[in-house]
């Protein structure tokens, strides 16, 4: 337990005294609405109206402001117009209340004079002590303690039933639509927050005290964008240790979903594959559906990750089958057939024929409880499979005794079932989720949550700092003395943290003789010139001492013409070195997820096909052998078709002894680019590399 997490967890959801400063007696505004959902839920606690205007509202005294409230205070709701804000934000550090949850909008998310607006907000309530929750928020809900802190309109309408879910939403608006598609799915909630404009408790530090919540066995969270990475790390990794799982569904998929996250939320979206990373290092699941986010947490509660992801169909409805079956092989599921011994068990004790396909499929004849419950029990039994989708039709709208009986009673052992109802069939929904059994709706959320169960995996362990290693690489890093280093002095920082780079000399001028051996490659040497090509300043395969001088006049004549002001440190001349595949291996110091490292197949075609692999950095040797396998352009260094090994130890090694990096803090970008790997057993050479500092 984290003590001050869990007295913040208190004060904003189990406060004994509530203040609601701006409060309506006009119950056709919205700032009426938390008043009466506190007595409709049953809030037990002290509640204060604040309206200078009125001496009662909704029957209970009013007070002209904050401070004039007798009692302390645990937790205040601002609802007063924008320019009043920071007046009413003061009053309530007078007062010392130690949360305050600002309703109000026109804040960050309207521009610039919102964005200066909220940062008074934030000097206010730092200065004072003060923690908040929005602005921009509309509000949050504890089943718990009746807390219905909030203006959202479906709390008029709806009863909220109580249960293990808890939801932390960046999107107002959405917490509506999220509560009402869980309920209608029978799910029962513990928490329901609106993070707002996250001026100060964002989404990852509400995460975070809801890993310590007891009423809470699984969070879910709706992201439009990434602001606090460190909390929701720390959130993940505590909640995969007692497991409780997160899921999250987080937009931004496309360059559209991003736009708009940004435009609503008043921040801009980061790199999704770099979110994407960041999430599974930390154990937390990501959906792509609404529908999952609510069907997916029976599947995972209590469980860890498992090895294997064999998934065994049984179906009395083909089609029904058919429409999940394909979905998973468009996702790379593993869908698996019955064993030999299933089929002999099932014809020894039961009379029921089976056949090897990979979906069992009963037809109508196995639309009897006896039989769907035998194959189904059959399958769970065995080891072939990890998860068993029993697929139901017209049976789990008219008889759900028949299909759906039998999963309810069903001895799951060590297995995940994971059932999908053909017809629309709310009954039968109704009583898999009061069984704990995942039920879904459609073919697509089904995929969905097992795509998302075969990708979850337990939070990544990062190596330590090879300080030896980091120490000299900082020592070459001051020498070279510039915020953008030349290829020559990036390349001996990488040298020093154990990447090879090929054999290179500098001559000043073209006169000057370089001791390699021919064949040899020439380039520009300056900080300044980051695309050394597109200003001509490469020659390739220069076989002799004559054809270098000319080439290195050419150079210097073309890059003078491009880049007249660029620096020049002189020509690096290069041995032509050769392999089986060039490799694009970067690093960034990414502003919302932190260092990470980025491996793709080299030229233009990883960046149109994303054909890339991106940890959270530094990565161990394992996890970037890892990546090597994720990048599908480098099936030709794995042996393709049998073609030639690459020397893919020697590559992981590599990426792992660069991703050391993360450890420098001045650097912001490195790369290199081409990293060329070689026959097994030839390890890998760097042949060019760039580096940029704060």
């Amino acid at each position: 337990m984290n003590a001050p997490l869990d007295l913040l967890r208190q004060q904003i959801f189990s406060p004994r005294a509530v203040a609601l400063i701006g409060a309506s007696g006009d119950e056709t505004k919205n700032t009426s609405r938390p008043q009466r959902y506190m007595r409709k839920y049953g809030y037990a606690g002290k509640l204060f109206p604040i309206n200078p205007g009125r001496a009662e509202i909704l029957g209970e005294k009013a007070y002209p402001d904050v401070t004039a409230v007798p009692d302390e205070i645990d937790h205040a709701l601002i609802m007063v117009p924008a320019k009043h804000v920071a007046k009413a934000l003061t009053q309530c550090v007078q007062k010392k209340i130690p949360v305050v949850t600002i309703y109000t909008d026109g804040f960050a998310e309207v521009g610039a004079e919102g964005r200066a607006m909220q940062e008074e907000l934030q000097r206010i309530a730092k200065a004072g002590g003060v923690r908040l929750v929005g602005p921009n928020c509309i509000g949050l809900f504890s089943s718990q303690t009746h807390l219905a802190l909030s203006v959202n309109a479906v709390l008029e309408n709806l009863d909220i039933k109580p249960g293990p879910i808890a939801v932390v939403s960046q999107s107002g608006s959405m917490t509506g639509g999220l509560l009402s598609r869980g309920l209608g799915r029978g799910v029962g909630f513990s928490k329901l927050v609106s993070v707002g404009n996250e001026a100060d408790i964002a989404l990852g530090e509400f995460t975070d005290m809801l890993v310590d919540d007891p009423h809470t066995k699984a969070i879910l969270l709706f992201m439009e964008t990434l602001r606090d990475a460190e909390h929701l790390a720390r959130a993940g990794r505590r909640a995969y240790e007692i497991g409780k799982p997160i899921v999250a569904f987080k937009l931004g998929r496309s360059e559209i979903g991003q736009d708009c996250a940004a435009s609503h939320t008043g921040a801009m979206a980061g790199s999704d594959e770099l979110c994407d990373t960041f999430l599974k290092a930390h154990g937390i699941l990501r959906v792509d559906h609404l529908e999952t986010l609510f069907e997916l947490p029976p599947m995972i509660m209590g469980k860890k990750p498992r090895k294997t992801h064999r998934v065994a169909i049984m179906s009395t409805t083909g089609g029904g089958a058919a429409t999940v079956a394909d979905r998973l092989g468009t996702l790379g599921i593993d869908v698996v057939g019955p064993t030999p011994q299933v089929i002999d068990n099932l014809k020894k004790n039961h009379n029921i024929s089976i056949s090897s396909a990979r979906v069992t499929d009963l037809t109508l004849a196995g639309a009897k409880k006896e039989i769907y419950s035998a194959v189904l029990n059959e399958l769970l039994a065995s080891d072939h499979c990890d998860l068993v989708i029993p697929i139901a039709g017209s049976s789990a709208q008219f008889h759900p005794q028949i299909a759906v009986s039998p999963m309810v009673e069903a001895d799951p052992r060590d297995k995940i079932i994971a059932a999908f109802l053909a017809p629309h069939a709310e009954k039968s929904l109704n009583l898999l989720s009061e069984a704990g059994i995942a039920g879904f709706r459609t073919p697509e959320s089904c995929a969905d949550a097992i795509r998302a169960w075969r990708d979850w995996t337990a939070p990544v362990t990062q190596p330590a700092q090879d300080t030896a290693r980091v120490s000299e690489a900082k020592k070459l890093l001051a020498a070279a003395g510039t915020k953008q280093l030349n290829e020559l002095d990036a390349c001996r920082v990488f040298g020093a943290l154990g990447v090879g780079a090929a054999q290179t000399a500098v001559i000043k001028t073209p006169d000057d003789a370089a001791n390699i051996a021919y064949p040899v490659v020439a380039k520009i040497l300056s900080p300044d010139i980051a695309h050394k090509t597109d200003a001509g300043g490469v020659a390739l395969n220069i076989q002799d001492a004559a054809a270098l001088k000319q080439a290195a006049k050419d150079i210097l004549a073309r890059v003078s013409a491009k880049h007249p002001s660029a620096k020049i440190n002189g020509i690096l001349v290069q041995k032509m070195e050769k392999g089986l595949a060039e490799i694009i291996l970067g690093f960034k110091r990414d502003p919302q997820v932190g260092p990470v490292v980025v491996l793709g197949i080299g030229g233009v075609l990883a960046e149109i096909y994303k054909d890339f692999a991106s940890r959270l950095a530094p990565v161990s040797e394992e996890a970037a052998a890892a990546m090597i396998e994720q990048v599908k352009g480098l099936a030709i260094i794995r042996g393709y078709r049998g073609m030639p090994k690459g020397d893919c130890a020697a590559l992981a090694k590599t990426v792992s002894a660069f991703s050391q990096l993360a450890f420098i803090d001045s650097i912001v970008e490195a790369e290199i680019n081409p990293l060329i790997v070689k026959k097994k057993g030839e390890g890998v050479v760097a042949v060019d590399g760039l580096i940029a500092q704060r």
